[in-house]
């Protein structure tokens, strides 16, 4: 063998047990995931999240089995499986937890104040005594929120433009999963004057009272409905959506996935972008930053998504000019299909108080 074909194979053979050991020395991170939503198996939604936090971290440098491992659970808006989760995750003591809504990082913190917290899709993250202000979270708990209470009166708003015949509106949310509806309900309130409706609240806790309470309110003529943000009626949008068509009653929602699955529209934040920057925090926090000194961010990118099928089955005829604004539009063949953004145009964050 020649000499320098000996010492380059020579200096390989010295560098892979280096290799080897650097790789063996590299602390392999452990994150606990309650994620919002259904089952990925099952659930688009909850598929498109789960896709763009794994990718968010992926770009950063952290990749699944070499530097970190993760636990993911899905408990669909169940709060007693919450709680049962957050235990778990608690004693498997990783070095980041996640949460995707307000019940699930509420139910993390009564089991650490230490171990810290990335939460996104939060409506109310003060109001609901997870952080001290949003400039400085000051606890083990930071992340992205997702709504403000100013877009109640946005969803009244839209919701007479695409159905102007509306005149009574219930406010539909669980209080158990959504703590924060009062504040919704009060901007709501304010508002409807302007648009001549009667607002009422609809609280309700089961599927069963969720259809029952979509029944009664289609009793008289006029009635209309704005959904909450708000984990249960998001796990259970099929059997929610169901109940809307079957009573005839227009439906505003708060999150994308209930207008894909085929409610009538839905107006709110980009979830899927606020789940992929989560990604960030957590790389943050597994380099060393603190979350009490890590701002509580708001999103900026909004969508307003039409189902023209839902739409036609009631019997209304969209304005052209709503049309125009909308990010995706249902076809009569398809269930969404993409519609300005085709065109390059991204909707920022409306301007507080409209």
């Amino acid at each position: 063998m020649k000499r320098r074909e000996f010492i380059t194979l020579l200096g390989g053979a010295a560098a892979w047990p280096l290799a080897a050991r650097a790789q063996q020395g590299e602390r392999v991170r452990r994150l606990a995931v309650m994620m919002g939503g259904r089952n990925a198996d099952t659930d688009p939604e909850g598929r498109a999240w789960f896709s763009a936090f794994r990718q968010g971290l992926e770009d950063l440098g952290w990749v699944e089995g070499r530097n970190f491992r993760a636990d993911y659970r899905w408990p669909a808006g169940d709060l007693d499986r919450m709680r049962v989760i957050a235990k778990e995750f608690a004693d498997l003591q990783p070095d980041v937890l996640v949460a995707g809504n307000t019940p699930a990082v509420i139910s993390l913190l009564r089991e650490t104040r230490t171990i810290p917290i990335v939460f996104t899709l939060l409506s109310d993250p003060v109001g609901t005594g997870v952080v001290a202000s949003l400039a400085r979270p000051g606890g083990n708990a930071t992340g992205f929120t997702a709504f403000e209470y100013s877009l109640a009166g946005k969803w009244l708003e839209m919701l007479k433009d695409i159905a102007p015949a509306v005149t009574r509106v219930a406010l539909l949310f669980n209080p158990e999963t959504s703590p924060y509806a009062k504040h919704y309900l009060s901007f709501i309130e304010t508002a409807a004057p302007t648009f001549k409706v009667v607002v009422t609240s609809a609280s309700i806790r089961s599927v069963s009272e969720m259809e029952a309470a979509v029944t009664a309110h289609a009793r008289e003529p006029g009635g209309g409905l704005v959904v909450l943000p708000d984990t249960f009626t998001f796990a259970n949008r099929g059997t929610l959506i169901s109940a809307a068509a079957h009573n005839r009653v227009p439906a505003i929602y708060a999150l994308r996935g209930q207008a894909v699955d085929g409610g009538l529209v839905s107006y709110g934040p980009d979830t899927v972008d606020l789940w992929r920057r989560s990604a960030a925090y957590v790389d943050r926090i597994l380099r060393g930053a603190n979350p009490a000194e890590l701002p509580v961010q708001q999103p900026t990118k909004y969508e307003l998504l039409i189902n023209l099928r839902a739409a036609k089955a009631l019997g209304i005829e969209v304005p052209p000019t709503l049309l125009a604004r909308a990010d995706e539009v249902g076809g009569a063949h398809s269930s969404l299909c993409l519609a300005a953004r085709q065109h390059g145009r991204s909707r920022r964050a409306p301007r507080r108080g409209r």
